[in-house]
Order: structure tokens, then C-alpha cells, then sequence
């Protein structure tokens, strides 16, 4: 038995219960104020204090079992695929096995990214009459490309962002002061509020030139809550607190959803059904994310993308090959927003109604937790992150109380287990190929 095997075979109780019990204290004293006691008003007004110890008691009793079970598994070491398949004797498997367990990261993205575009195709001829499911999807779909947008400012360029969701707000607002006061179809207003996000990302990156990091983060998040306060106070452009109602819905290039002679079923025969605008919007949100998401791949190969990883590893390195990071750090921003500007203008028609309310900082907190768990500068890792999460936030939902305790503690697991993200590479664009052998007689020769 090896020196490690022999590690691994030794249960240390006491030492995983002294940390069980130190975990649960911990957990009592974090959780005891927030959810053992509560205060509620009574009928004369003044306040009344109840205490909730079973649920208390479950969530300790739950850090406790944790804590113990990874203590005396683990020991005080972080978790690894390489404790787990020496508990479990994968690391006793034969070399074929091993290969066939350890794909190569391209082949299981590959296949993973085909059959999620495979479900999204499918899921609106799957679930045609369950409008939930409709509405979910386009609702995750929305924020993966948001998260695309923002990857390639954050994930790509290395710049922290979190003011993203201003961008989010200018596009969902141009498209709906375009629409409705210049009467402008929806194909029309859509490039128009790409184009005004873009500016506006523009005019953010110059401030920002000079900053990095810690500093960088707070002056977009400034960014993000200037714009929510202007929206908010701006009453007479943008409705103020009122927001701005009836947006005009968009139509299949020019043919209305409505349930009349020139309405969508009429003209190609079918029977009219509110769900028909569903669909529509659920495979134009998908184009729009598959473009954001080619557009993206496709830039990361170009002089423009290089220039983005390379301002992501090493600005001053960056600097001292040539590159004009001025120019490099406006064109991440202003890509970004404009594919946020997009988002926002889709969010504006789907909606029918807009508010400041709906652009406010935890919207960029949520996008950018997507980019991050995904894994800054992986497309797959966004999608699946998005996934993950718009959809975990969905499965409890009836659980309000605890949702944020649970998708925090969710974020605190992968951070630990995964660093980088659920696939966090760096892979960069383009890599030398392999040098050629020369040969020893053009060596002899004089020639090499």
C-alpha cells in the first residue's frame, strides 16, 4: 500500500467532529439572528418576536453532517479528483478506462454544446402547451446572452465590470422610446439600440482607461447606478418610477400575431393561439444569443481578440509588445454593451413594460455570478452556468426564504471545488505549432 493510499485509509473521528462542531457553531452564530428569530407587527402596531429553532436546528444539524462527512473524508485537504479516485479505486483503473473516463475537453464540450442546441431547438414542439416552460427558456436563453456579452468584456479582456446592467437598461429604453414615439418597427429599433449601447459603452471606457481592478469595478458600478437614477428621475423622457408601458410588440417581418385576416395563423392556415408570439420570441432570443455567441468565437481569432487575451494576462506586457491598449479596452466595452443593448431591446418587447426597477445592481451581480461560475472566457461554461442558475432559482421558488441561502451557498462550493469555473480554461486563440527537425545533413552542411 502506498504512502498515499495508506493516508486515505485512516479516518482521523476525532479530528473531523472537533471540525463539525466548530462548523456548526459557526453556522449557529451566522444563522442564529437571521432565521431563529424573527420580528413581525401586531395588531397595535408594536413589534413581536417568535422564534423559529427547527429551522435553525436544520440548517446547523446540516452544516454539522457536511462538515463532518468532508473532514473525514478529505481531512484538511481541499477537494480533488485525486482523493476522490483514490477513495473510490479509479486511480486502480487500466489505462483505456482511464482515457475513456478523461475525454478530451473538446470532445465533451463539443457534445454537451450539440445537444443543449439540440434540446433548445426542440423544447418549443416539446412543451408547445406549457406556457412555463415557454417562458422559462426564454428567460434563461436571455441570460446567457447576456452573459456572453459580458464574458467578453470580462472574461476575455480581464476588465470587471459591474455596471453591465446599464447597458442592459439603455437598449431596453431606446428600443422603447424608438418604437413608440417614432413609430419604428421592431427590426428597425433592435440595431438601433445595439448601436446607442455601444456609445454608451464607449463613453465608459474612457474614464476607465487608466484603471484596474478593485478601482475599475467601483467606477462601473458607479456607471450602472448614474443611469438607474437618471431613468428614475428623468419622468418626463423615460416615465420615472411609472416606467413605460404598452411597447409595441414585434411581428413576424411585418405579419402581427393577432386573430384577425392578416394576422400570423391566417396567413399560413393555422389556428390562432396566443402561444404562436411565444415561440416566436423563444427562437429570437436563441438567433440572438447564437449570434452573440458566433460573433464572439469568431472575434476571439481575430488580431482583436488576441489583443483582448493578451490585455487579460498582462497589461504592461501587453504595452511593451505594441499593442494600443486604449483601442483594445473601448472595443471590449463598446462589443459588450452593444450585445447587452440587444438583450435590453428583446426584455423591452417581450415585456410590453420597462421600470428602473428591473435594471438595478443585483441583475449585474447575477450576470456577472454567471460569468464567473461559468468560467471567465468559456462560452459552454456561461451557457451552463446560466442554466444552473435561472433554473435552480427556479426550482425553489417556493422556497423563497431560502433560495439565496441555498444559491450562496452554491456559489461558495463551486468557488472552493472549482476556482476557475465549471470549465475554466484559458485556452488561447491560436498556439506555434511544433518546430521542425532539421535535418543533420543541412546541419553539416551549414544550412540550418
Amino acid at each position: 500500500m502506498t504512502v498515499e493510499a495508506a493516508r486515505f485509509a485512516r479516518f482521523d473521528i476525532p479530528g473531523a467532529l472537533k471540525n463539525a462542531l466548530v462548523s456548526a457553531a459557526l453556522a449557529f452564530g451566522l444563522f442564529g439572528l437571521l432565521i431563529g428569530i424573527r420580528t413581525d407587527t401586531g395588531p397595535t402596531g408594536a413589534l413581536i418576536y417568535w422564534t423559529r429553532f427547527d429551522d435553525l436546528a436544520m440548517i446547523v444539524g446540516a452544516v454539522f453532517a457536511g462538515s463532518f462527512l468532508r473532514s473525514l473524508l478529505f481531512g484538511d485537504h481541499p477537494f480533488s479528483f485525486t482523493e476522490i479516485a483514490a477513495r473510490s479505486g479509479l486511480a486502480t483503473l487500466t489505462d483505456p478506462a482511464r482515457r475513456f473516463l478523461r475525454l478530451e475537453q473538446y470532445q465533451l464540450g463539443h457534445i454537451l454544446a450539440f445537444a443543449m442546441l439540440g434540446f433548445a431547438l426542440a423544447l418549443p414542439i416539446l412543451f408547445f402547451n406549457n406556457r412555463y416552460a415557454l417562458d422559462l427558456g426564454i428567460l434563461v436563453l436571455t441570460y446567457v446572452m447576456l452573459g456572453w456579452g459580458l464574458n467578453i468584456v470580462v472574461g476575455l479582456a480581464g476588465l470587471l465590470d459591474l455596471g453591465y446592467v446599464a447597458f442592459y437598461a439603455v437598449g431596453a429604453y431606446s428600443y422603447a422610446l424608438l418604437a413608440q414615439n417614432f413609430d419604428l418597427s421592431f427590426w428597425i429599433c433592435l440595431p438601433l439600440a445595439g448601436i446607442l449601447a455601444a456609445f454608451w459603452g464607449v463613453i465608459l471606457g474612457f474614464p476607465v482607461l487608466r484603471l484596474r481592478g478593485d478601482y475599475l469595478a467601483i467606477v462601473t458600478l458607479a456607471f450602472g447606478e448614474i443611469i438607474r437614477i437618471v431613468l428614475l428621475n428623468w419622468q418626463d423622457v423615460t416615465g420615472g418610477p411609472n416606467g413605460i408601458s404598452s411597447i409595441p410588440r414585434p411581428s413576424f417581418f411585418g405579419i402581427p400575431f393577432t386573430n384577425n385576416d392578416d394576422g400570423f395563423a391566417a396567413v399560413f392556415g393555422l389556428e390562432f393561439s396566443t402561444t404562436h408570439r411565444i415561440v416566436f420570441l423563444f427562437y429570437l432570443i436563441l438567433a440572438l444569443a447564437l449570434l452573440t455567441n458566433w460573433v464572439t468565437i469568431r472575434l476571439r481569432r481575430l488580431p482583436i481578440g488576441r489583443a483582448w487575451e493578451a490585455l487579460r494576462e498582462d497589461e504592461i506586457a501587453c504595452r511593451s509588445l505594441g499593442i494600443n491598449t486604449t483601442n483594445t479596452k473601448l472595443t471590449a466595452f463598446a462589443i459588450g454593451a452593444m450585445f447587452g443593448g440587444f438583450a435590453g431591446a428583446f426584455f423591452a418587447t417581450r415585456q410590453g413594460f420597462i421600470s428602473p426597477e428591473s435594471f438595478s445592481f443585483v441583475e449585474s451581480a447575477l450576470i456577472l455570478a454567471i460569468v464567473v461560475l461559468g468560467g471567465m472566457g468559456s462560452q459552454l461554461g456561461v451557457a451552463i452556468a446560466a442554466v444552473v442558475t435561472i433554473g435552480g432559482f427556479e426550482l425553489f421558488r417556493e422556497f423563497a426564504a431560502y433560495r439565496m441561502l441555498v444559491f450562496g451557498a452554491a456559489m461558495v462550493l463551486i468557488m472552493v471545488w472549482r476556482p476557475r469555473g465549471l470549465i475554466g480554461t484559458r485556452t488561447p486563440s491560436i498556439a506555434l505549432g511544433a518546430r521542425k527537425a532539421i535535418p543533420s545533413s543541412l546541419v553539416r552542411e551549414g544550412r540550418g
